[in-house]
């Protein structure tokens, strides 16, 4: 899936309620895999390609306090990479966090 920096990407079903946007790269697993379990949910998200565009991907840095893809925020909070992202789905938080 080809994505434009600040197109929404729809997932199958979409929850208007969460707002949910990651920076990520074409060519990442983890950013791939980060998607998927989105997706998994159900969720719609704006995703942000910082391939080939260093001013994004410093903006992301900035904001994130991390160069690495992806970087992952749901209402407003940075919740890191896919590892946190998943770490969060197993704990149960991340469907307390999107619940707002």
């Amino acid at each position: 899936m080809e994505s434009v920096v600040g197109a929404q990407t729809i997932c199958p079903w979409l929850n208007d309620m969460t707002d949910i946007t990651i920076y990520s790269s074409n060519y990442c697993p983890y950013c791939i895999r980060a998607k998927q379990l989105l997706g998994s949910k159900g969720l719609a998200f704006n995703e942000v390609v910082v391939d080939g565009q260093p001013d994004l991907r410093a903006e992301m840095a900035r904001k994130a306090g991390r160069s690495s893809v992806p970087q992952i925020w749901i209402n407003g909070t940075h919740v890191g990479g896919c590892d946190d992202l998943i770490a969060l789905d197993r704990s149960g938080k991340l469907d307390t966090m999107l619940a707002g």
